[in-house]
């Protein structure tokens, strides 16, 4: 039998978890014809793995690729697909691109994307996939439903609990988007549209996910001083939906919080062993990447950011945002790095206390300037991980390991902005930091991390696992050399050790260079 693609002489990680084996795969069209010792059959292209890892092609089940609109411009995603990522989920954390309840509802992502270079052509999910699936991508994609866009879709910033016409018709467009093949429902909890979103509407809309096997993706209502009552929150959603629960980046922010990760951590593996549907995802870094108003006290934010930038206007109110964020453990302006600064970009790399000093300012004062000045559009890095937690929550036994990131290539540093590095190397990172160094979990357990276990979660049909008759999504890697180069100063190096890259039985990255194939699908929960 003649293969279009032989892989010869590497060891398989099938996704399983079980130990690593010698074998060949062979590839017809787009998926895994034979797995075995093949070294005597041919084909037309043969690719040598010897001292090499064949595994899945990883799965990021936390990616912002269409939210942040680098998935358009930059379709395809090079800086994902050199991590050797196959597969991406976005309409996490509340916003996704469909449905839609009028075109001008995407403007809700405007602190995140350049909103000239976006052509809105779709309202409903289906109208959306059947968008994408006219155009080619590196990666394939599937989504989730932001309950954001739903939300303000329909009273747009007002802060206030849904009338019951209203949660009918959010539970009309999210169940017409489930049938036509969204994954399940998120929620960004902790922006300010969405804070005081009840738990009960939450129950609710998870009942109508669990009803069509979806997963129910969550950003915690609060990762900071109320962790325990946000994690208190979700298990009770999983008990009173019995929806598959996903904990979206779990962490504790802020050094006073460390503490409280153990056991919050530990509450949610005894809810698995409970019998709940409830798993997590981290990601390997201890600087998160966010919006600065977060930073702000909670009603400063409501109604939106008009009523936002008022606020910070008005000396009265002025003073007492600033009264309180003086008491925010979060707010240690040294470890706070500019990233993203439309208004001044001279401010991008430096902290919110060189910002300051350099104005003769108190850093609250430069913090709120700055926001007034970028007109909220301003994105920064915060060093406000433990080291110790992010290593414990890789480990766990309940979690998926994602990239938070999106996809670009080496042509959007022309922008002059920062990306979080994990956008180009987090999946190295896990496997050359995590395993190889530091032996935190074994090859065969970080594998399952990023490939079967999040497409079971999801419902990734034929994807996941090295197995005959799967879709032929590979990564191969040298376990010696795989490691990330990126860094939060220079974060557009691509990763090093990370060999082939197949999508649908098409090679994409060629010892180590990507060749331009697009190969990406659309996927459907089916």
């Amino acid at each position: 039998m003649a293969f279009d693609i032989l892989i010869k002489n590497g060891t398989l990680i099938d996704g399983t978890g079980r130990e690593k084996y010698s074998a060949d795969v062979g590839i017809n069209k787009n998926a895994i014809a034979e797995i075995g010792d093949l070294k005597n059959q041919k084909a037309e292209k043969v690719i040598d793995a010897a001292n090499l890892h064949v595994v899945p092609g990883f799965i990021d089940v936390l990616n912002h690729s269409d939210t942040y609109w680098t998935m358009f411009p930059m379709p395809s995603m090079e800086s994902l697909l050199r991590q050797g990522i196959t597969t991406i989920i976005g309409g996490n954390c509340g916003a996704s691109l469909a449905p839609l309840v009028e075109g001008n509802v995407i403007a809700a992502i405007q602190k995140w994307a350049d909103m000239s270079e976006v052509s809105i052509n779709w309202l409903r999910m289906s109208e959306f996939l059947e968008q994408l699936e006219r155009m080619k991508f590196g990666v394939n994609f599937g989504t989730l439903v932001g309950h954001g866009t739903l939300r303000r879709g329909l009273i747009k910033d007002e802060v206030r609990n849904l009338t019951g016409d209203e949660m009918a018709k959010i539970k009309f467009m999210l169940e017409e988007a489930l049938e036509s093949g969204a994954f399940g429902l998120s929620t960004g909890l902790a922006f300010s549209h969405a804070k005081t979103t009840p738990v009960e509407e939450i129950i609710e809309l998870a009942k109508l996910v669990e009803k069509y096997d979806g997963v129910y993706a969550s950003h915690l209502r609060d990762e900071a001083g109320r962790l325990d009552d946000s994690v208190t929150e979700t298990i009770r959603v999983a008990m009173e939906s019995q929806a598959k629960i996903q904990i979206s980046h779990f962490k504790a922010m802020g050094q006073s919080g460390w503490p409280n990760f153990a056991a919050n951590l530990e509450r949610l593996e005894q809810a698995r062993d409970g019998g709940l549907n409830v798993n997590f995802d981290v990601f390997p870094y201890t600087v998160t990447g966010s919006v600065l108003y977060t930073l702000l006290p909670d009603w400063a934010a409501e109604g939106g950011k008009k009523k936002l930038l008022s606020r910070l206007r008005d000396p009265h109110e002025r003073r007492k945002i600033i009264h309180e964020l003086k008491k925010n453990p979060l707010a240690e302006y040294d470890k706070i790095i500019v990233a993203i600064s439309p208004a001044d970009k001279t401010f991008i790399g430096k902290s919110l206390k060189e910002i300051a000093q350099n104005q003769g300012v108190e850093p609250e004062e430069a913090l709120l300037n700055m926001i007034l000045v970028a007109e909220d559009q301003l994105i920064a890095f915060i060093h406000s991980l433990s080291e110790e937690n992010v290593a414990v929550g890789i480990a766990s036994k309940i979690s998926m390991v994602s990239s938070d990131g999106s996809g670009y290539n080496l042509g959007y540093a022309r922008k002059g902005i920062l990306v979080h590095p994990r956008s180009f190397g987090a999946f190295p990172r896990l496997l050359g930091k995590y395993v190889r160094e530091e032996k935190k979990l074994s090859w065969e357990e970080a594998v399952r991390k990023i490939s079967s276990l999040p497409a079971e979660k999801y419902g990734l049909k034929k994807r996941g696992l090295i197995t005959e008759n799967n879709f032929a999504d590979l990564t191969i890697y040298n376990p010696e050399t795989v490691s990330d180069l990126a860094t939060f100063k220079n974060p557009y190096l691509y990763p090093r050790g990370v060999e082939y890259v197949i999508v649908n039985g098409k090679t994409a990255v060629e010892k180590g260079v990507y060749n331009g194939e697009l190969a990406g699908r659309v996927l459907r929960k089916s």
